[in-house]
């Protein structure tokens, strides 16, 4: 799920982005920390939507390094049990499969799927319904249902099912249009 939050992060900036752009300096050393990262907290950080403020600097003896506390508006991806999903699978294997819905990646065991798809193997690993008619592999789309999660430091993982209703392939990229 996506949330919109105001976080703040104390920045350490060298001297030599001191000057008539240092609050532009500022927002692009703001961007390449802390986009794309993942605090078990908050999720992982799609994208800064703001920058609120930034406060008074201060000097760190020894080092002439700056630190500016700056408060932030931006857009968090947090996914929590129970949630549905779309998401792109990645790799298939006999133990299950892995999908990806943006930047959480989530497992689904071959306990998960239901009972009349097989595993095949060959060049292209998948699970085939009996008929041949639903097949999961690499960059198929599936829905799924996330039934855990484990949160760390700086990493989300996901466990998750397509044995429920309403819940599967929603677009095979090998199918026939």
């Amino acid at each position: 799920m996506f949330f919109h939050m105001v976080l703040e992060r104390n920045l350490l900036l060298h001297p030599r982005y001191f000057g008539p752009h240092l609050r532009e300096n500022l927002v692009m050393k703001l961007m390449k920390d802390v986009e794309g990262t993942c605090s078990g907290r908050h999720g992982f950080v799609v994208a800064i939507t703001a920058v609120d403020g930034i406060g008074k600097g201060e000097i760190r003896e020894g080092t002439g390094f700056v630190t500016f506390p700056v408060t932030y508006q931006c857009v968090l991806f947090r996914p929590f049990k129970g949630e549905v999903l779309e998401a792109v699978v990645t790799m298939v294997n006999k133990m299950g499969f892995f999908a990806e819905a943006g930047p959480v990646q989530i497992f689904v065991s071959s306990h998960l799927i239901p009972d009349d798809m097989d595993f095949q193997t060959g060049d292209m690993p998948n699970y085939t319904t009996s008929d041949g008619s639903v097949k999961i592999q690499n960059d198929s789309e599936v829905r799924l249902k996330i039934i855990g999660t484990r949160v760390d430091a700086k990493e989300i993982f996901c466990i998750g099912t397509i044995k429920d209703n309403f819940l599967g392939v929603i677009n095979d990229p090998n199918a026939a249009v």
